[in-house]
């Protein structure tokens, strides 16, 4: 049976229950490092370890949208250190 129009997107499905979910759960320990493995097209796979740099900043996805890169955000607080001087 073939089925017809569109599902509603704007229900969400019962089997995803989202309710005992904890928002940032995960956050410190991804902060801390993670590993990731690597798997390429020819089959082979390396596992990295990554590390947030020292001194290195989470920006929150509407700053990132206003400030894109390092310079951008540099630029923008320095302006404001030197306002409050």
């Amino acid at each position: 049976m073939k089925k017809t129009g569109a599902p509603d997107r704007a229900e969400m499905r019962a089997e995803y229950d989202f309710s005992k979910g904890v928002r940032g759960k995960h956050y410190a320990a991804y902060r801390a490092g993670h590993t990731t493995r690597v798997r390429r097209a020819d089959g082979t796979a390396s596992v990295q370890h990554f590390t947030p740099e020292d001194g290195a900043v989470m920006l929150d996805p509407d700053v990132k949208a206003s400030y894109p890169d390092s310079e951008s955000v540099n630029r923008a607080l320095r302006a404001l250190i030197s306002e409050n001087r």
